[in-house]
């Protein structure tokens, strides 16, 4: 995924800036209530992308179903609890048709494969 470019990188700032602004005119001397909002837009901007947990927890179960249990990448069998989701292209999102349910040793696999860790924010 390329990087922004310094005109995106700036146009962003901006918003940002705006964010930052409208919460400080709402909640003025209020560190507790601009730090609730602050949280509050920065979890709906994470739901934007990643959709929310209900989301992906019903996306999972159905992956499961989909591949009988097992990890889509070793074909050992899917642990009970942390079987993770992992998307082709992340801008993608969580659909059907982008993810398959991996266990934890291949997600990292995966990740390292695609260098997910080390592109820039």
């Amino acid at each position: 995924m390329p990087e922004l470019s310094p005109e995106d990188r700036a146009r962003a700032l901006a918003i940002l800036a705006q964010v930052r602004a409208e919460i400080l005119a709402v909640a003025g001397e209020d560190r507790e209530l601009s730090f609730q909002m602050k949280r509050y837009i920065a979890k709906r901007l994470e739901f934007d992308e990643r959709g929310t947990p209900t989301q992906r927890k019903k996306l999972k179960e159905q992956m499961l179903k989909k591949q009988g249990g097992l990890c889509a990448l070793c074909r050992e069998k899917l642990p009970q609890r942390g079987a993770e989701l992992d998307r082709f292209k992340a801008i993608d999102g969580y659909t059907v048709e982008n993810t398959q349910l991996v266990c934890p040793a291949c997600h990292r696999k995966a990740q390292r494969t695609r260098d997910v860790a080390s592109q820039p924010i």
